[in-house]
């Protein structure tokens, strides 16, 4: 991951595709990649998208009622 991208973790599968399916919808860019290591998420899939539409990726999840969180890299 660059600093460029940001990625989403789920607690489920089916969340993360509703997820996918929501930025879709909305046209913001992104792809349905695997959950980091150590991201503590109970799905194995993450959503990636452009640092710049994270805000605009992150307030679509939270209107369409998807439970998400966004993963920070460690240092």
């Amino acid at each position: 991951m660059t600093s460029t991208e940001v990625r989403f973790v789920f607690d489920s599968t089916n969340a993360a595709l509703w997820a996918e399916d929501v930025a879709r919808e909305a046209g913001i860019p992104s792809e349905v990649v695997p959950a980091p290591a150590g991201s503590d998420a109970k799905c194995d899939l993450a959503l990636l998208t452009t640092a710049d539409r994270a805000r605009d990726l992150h307030a679509a999840l939270d209107s369409a009622g998807v439970a998400h969180r966004r993963w920070v890299e460690a240092d």
